[in-house]
């Protein structure tokens, strides 16, 4: 599968018209009802190269859920700010962690 191409999986005549948040795969156990015998196994059975493809059919989950409709709220607005914050915070982490204030000095 080379970048901008549809998923091998994925048949037209089969699934209508292409959606990206959705995945043509074979279905496998959800994490939540694997047993902890079977946990190794399933791990083995995980397509370590499709994160990105997970990543983005989660960004296309998202996006159709918040951001496309036609009256969208101030939530997809909020959830950006919020994950900027985070992102900002943990890059700048290491510069801030020095000028804590101490209640008691070495």
């Amino acid at each position: 599968m080379g970048f901008g191409e549809y998923p091998p999986e994925y048949n037209a005549k089969i699934h209508g018209p292409y959606d990206p948040a959705r995945y043509y795969g074979k279905a496998d156990i959800p994490f939540g009802q694997v047993k902890l015998g079977e946990l190794g196994s399933w791990v083995g059975r995980r397509n370590m190269s499709g994160i990105p493809g997970a990543v983005s059919r989660a960004f296309w989950r998202w996006n159709h859920k918040y951001m496309l409709p036609k009256k969208t709220g101030f939530a997809p607005f909020a959830q950006l700010m919020v994950g900027c914050m985070i992102v900002f915070y943990s890059i700048n982490y290491g510069k801030m962690v020095h000028h804590r204030n101490h209640k008691y000095h070495w």
